[in-house]
């Protein structure tokens, strides 16, 4: 490895990350639609800016990720995970996040949407995400005690 910072960054990235998703994702999402007060358009809107901004912080992660990637010598395991993270980013981005979307003006509308998986497929891209960083800190840290960090 390259050096003891971009390994102690590789083994941060990823849980720092994970703290985000699940807080999104797994936490914040669910209980909003619990809150008996919250109607459902106003609800799906707040999850419609939610994601958006949430979808604009897991870029910069992944760049901050390549870029500490890059000074690691591109570590194999942990680029590899780091690759599947972004398959599932960009086909969130560019396809669900966008079909979701117009779900959700549909329903704001006072319309009832056709019927579809894509909420489903989202929510296996954000298990899928979650279950590659956890791997991408599992990889590393494997190999931290060999860092001889001080």
């Amino acid at each position: 490895m390259k050096s003891s910072w971009s390994a102690l960054a590789r083994l941060v990235l990823p849980v720092f990350w994970i703290g985000l998703l699940v807080g999104v994702s797994f936490l914040a999402t669910p209980v909003k639609f619990q809150a008996p007060s919250l109607d459902l358009p106003v609800a799906l809107d707040v999850g419609r800016v939610t994601f958006a901004l949430f979808n604009r912080v897991e870029w910069v992660m992944v760049l901050i990720s390549a870029v500490v990637a890059l000074v690691s010598g591109f570590p194999r395991r942990w680029s590899l995970l780091l690759g599947l993270v972004i398959i599932l980013l960009a086909l969130e981005t560019f396809w669900l996040l966008p079909e979701l979307n117009e779900r959700v003006r549909t329903i704001i509308a006072g319309e009832i949407p056709t019927p579809s998986n894509h909420h489903m497929l989202y929510a296996i891209a954000e298990t899928g995400k979650l279950l590659a960083l956890l791997g991408m800190f599992i990889v590393t840290a494997l190999r931290f005690p060999s860092l001889h960090c001080r």
